[in-house]
């Protein structure tokens, strides 16, 4: 019986945590989906009317993305999505660049190179066959980029790799947002697969590094242009 009872609390806790993770999950994604807005405030209460889920569960959610820079506190039980900051952006995109760089120029002097089927099969494709979908070319997009750093097979590497991507997601996604630079993404991983399927460490990184301050100039012409017309709103 004493076992019993101990279990008890053990499945509450669990749900309770589950409930967090769900509410955390649904409000990132909706300021990854811009349907929180930079700048828009809401309270507890509404996010636990929205969710179904109670204040606690909710509240540990919130202070979760706050701690990941997302949210930040805007009254007692108030809450803000934080404002985009650029140069915080801009030096994870330098972070970024070091960490792919290293990875393409290592993938390019391994002596057994890792097998890129997965990457020739989604991006050395005929314009035809190219997706067009904002969302589905971003997740694309970050798979090729994640998927050249763990080819590499250092976990620790490619871990960072990951959180930057995270971080970095919210205004990535926006790059295509314009049909153009979605068939220039294509161009440009072909050519980068290419040069690291071929060895040309060289003109892999060049490219590659040339690729990301290019998206990274883009993105921010779009997000500031976005923000422009919230505000008129």
């Amino acid at each position: 019986m004493s076992a019993l009872i101990a279990s008890l609390p053990v499945p509450a806790l669990a749900d309770g945590a589950n409930r967090a993770e769900r509410v955390y999950e649904t409000v990132k994604r909706e300021i990854f989906d811009f349907v929180l807005f930079p700048g828009d405030r809401f309270s507890e209460s509404e996010i636990a009317e929205r969710t179904g889920v109670s204040r606690t569960p909710v509240r540990e959610a919130l202070q979760r993305l706050a701690r990941e820079g997302y949210l930040e506190v805007a009254s007692r039980t108030g809450w803000r999505v934080k404002p985009l900051d650029f140069e915080a952006f801009d030096q994870l995109y330098d972070v970024r660049v070091i960490i792919e760089l290293a990875a393409v120029r290592k993938l390019c002097e391994v002596e057994r190179q890792p097998a890129l089927a997965g990457l020739k099969d989604a991006w050395l494709v005929p314009p035809s066959e190219r997706l067009d979908e904002p969302k589905a070319i971003s997740a694309l997009d970050e798979a090729f980029h994640a998927t050249l750093v763990a080819a590499t097979g250092n976990a620790e590497l490619a871990r960072i790799h990951r959180e930057i991507t995270e971080r970095i997601r919210i205004i990535r996604r926006l790059d295509f947002t314009k049909a153009p630079r979605v068939d220039t993404t294509y161009t440009e991983h072909a050519r980068i697969l290419r040069a690291v399927m071929q060895r040309k460490a060289d003109q892999a990184q060049l490219m590659l590094r040339t690729h990301i301050e290019t998206s990274k100039a883009e993105v921010r012409k779009i997000t500031l242009h976005m923000l422009y017309q919230a505000n008129r709103r």
